[in-house]
């Protein structure tokens, strides 16, 4: 399904006062991956994302999204197929109605009436907040604000799901509601975070930037045993693979998760 492709080739950004964002950045993400991008504050991260929806226009390079090569002429096409959740949702929610922001994308797609209520209906039910439809954005929690601004995103069927520090501000029952929803998501994901004890959950793909270059690409395991890596990075391992202040010990549990010190030699 070559819709669900993102391809950059030596994908270089200045910003106008000079600064480096991106030097030379080539990759390739196919159909269903979930790929973690981290790095230090400053790393590129944010920049590389901002050029996958065509807010940023790399100075040199080409980026490529399914079928299409991200130009001006095409960027309404990219949209359609890349959905964007920002760090911040406040910079995503602005209607009177969590209904009116989840429905704004398909309205502006010129959809039937009822095939937008349709979609507002079964976004807010999968992120698991249909009680807030009525409900004014600016009232609402940390985490319900993610959740809506996740909602108006899915509404749009995007083939591709970027996410910008998604965990960032939630507290512990938020976070965790919002991991297990990325794992159920069947979209291609391209996820920024410097959370990577959450990388590790929902990401088998990690690329590591670095002042704007690509560091290391591969298993999320294999690159956060590497801590030689992850000091070059400016990074640290995750909290769960840091041991146990006792006996340093941590051991891969089933399904994903982790246990450390004395359950490590648990049979």
């Amino acid at each position: 399904m070559s819709h669900h492709i993102v391809e950059t080739q030596d994908l270089h950004y200045t910003y106008p006062d000079g600064t480096m964002g991106l030097c030379g950045v080539s990759f390739r993400i196919t159909h269903g991956e979930s790929v973690a991008l981290v790095g230090a504050n400053g790393a590129g991260k944010s920049t590389l994302l901002l050029h996958l929806n065509g807010f940023l226009t790399a100075t040199q390079g080409g980026l490529r999204i399914g079928d299409y090569p991200l130009t001006a002429k095409n960027v309404k096409a990219v949209r359609r197929s890349v959905g964007m959740v920002f760090q911040d949702p406040d910079d995503q929610l602005f209607m009177p109605t969590v209904f009116d922001d989840v429905a704004f994308g398909p309205l502006n797609l010129g959809l039937p009436e009822e095939e937008v209520e349709r979609r507002v209906m079964s976004a807010l039910e999968i992120v698991g907040v249909p009680h807030l439809k009525k409900r004014a954005p600016y009232k609402l929690s940390g985490g319900e604000k993610r959740s809506v601004a996740i909602a108006s995103v899915l509404s749009m069927a995007p083939d591709i799901l970027v996410m910008d520090e998604p965990t960032s501000n939630l507290d512990p029952r938020s976070r965790s509601r919002l991991i297990q929803l990325l794992k159920s998501f069947e979209h291609t994901k391209i996820i920024a975070t410097h959370d990577l004890d959450m990388a590790l959950d929902v990401c088998q793909r990690t690329i590591v930037l670095h002042q704007g270059l690509i560091t290391a690409d591969g298993p999320t395991l294999a690159l956060f045993q590497d801590e030689q890596l992850l000091a070059r990075s400016g990074l640290e391992k995750p909290l769960r693979m840091q041991g146990c202040p006792v006996c340093g010990e941590w051991k891969e549990r089933d399904h994903g998760g982790y246990r450390k010190g004395a359950e490590a030699g648990e049979a």
